[in-house]
């Protein structure tokens, strides 16, 4: 299957070492695609990453990027865009922010993850869109079933991730004029990508995940590659007729 040897340009993966972010590189080079990848500050990963998206036959190129800095932001999507464009934009970052109470959240604190969160992925997009005009291309951002299902304690996580499917739903209402589709996908209890931080950190004790496992139809969590065949699918031309659609991949969790 190779959805994306037609497009010229690149895809551009935002967060593209995290745990989910990682798994939708390899798949869109398996699929055809060139990827640029960005990283905070893991260079030993962003190489082997990089080195596998080349050996499944893709050019990569891996980029360090603050995204509270918005001069460097643009400036890198500006070059990415001006030689040989952008066909895709996924947004696959964010902090693994710790599980509380809201009343025991300063408003500091909400303040600070709000608008990182939402002011990163807002100024990434805005970058980007003069670019995946001109490709009639698609804007992906990896979200949270939270949002739709809210899970206690998990305000600091789920708050963001709600603004930025909003603001899928705006993008996709007023770029369609231009071509330009824009999809979310909500990732339920995974086995690996952040859920598996929180695990490893001790944010959820065996109570707390029999207790989620118990509200998973399917019975299961599932993994990061099941978030990215959602997330290629829909930047694919084969979801060519998909745009403003907040899809869950949760094992039936928010059904």
């Amino acid at each position: 299957m190779q959805d994306f040897n037609d497009l010229s340009g690149t895809a551009l993966v935002i967060g593209g070492t995290g745990g989910i972010g990682s798994e939708i590189c390899k798949l869109l080079a398996k699929r055809g695609s060139d990827i640029a990848f960005t990283y905070q500050n893991n260079l030993e990963k962003a190489e082997s990453l990089s080195t596998q998206i080349n050996d499944l036959g893709a050019n990569s190129l891996k980029h360090p990027l603050d995204l509270d800095n918005q001069d460097d932001v643009l400036n890198f999507i500006q070059s990415l865009g001006n030689d040989g464009g952008i066909h895709t934009l996924i947004y696959a970052a964010g902090p693994v922010v710790p599980q509380v109470h809201l009343s025991n959240i300063q408003p500091e604190v909400f303040s600070k993850h709000l608008n990182s969160e939402v002011n990163a992925f807002f100024g990434v997009v805005i970058a980007s869109l003069p670019f995946i005009r001109k490709q009639n291309g698609a804007i992906i951002a990896v979200t949270s079933a939270a949002t739709d299902k809210y899970p206690i304690k998990d305000g600091l996580s789920a708050s963001p991730k709600a603004a930025i499917e909003i603001l899928i739903k705006g993008f996709a209402k007023e770029e369609g004029r231009y071509g330009v589709r824009a999809n979310a996908v909500g990732p339920g209890m995974l086995t690996d990508g952040m859920a598996a931080t929180l695990i490893d950190r001790g944010d959820y004790n065996q109570h707390d995940l029999d207790t989620a496992t118990a509200n998973i139809p399917l019975g299961y969590y599932g993994n990061a590659i099941d978030i990215a065949e959602a997330v290629c699918f829909l930047a694919s031309p084969r979801a060519r007729y998909i745009s403003g659609q907040i899809l869950n991949v949760d094992g039936g969790y928010t059904a």
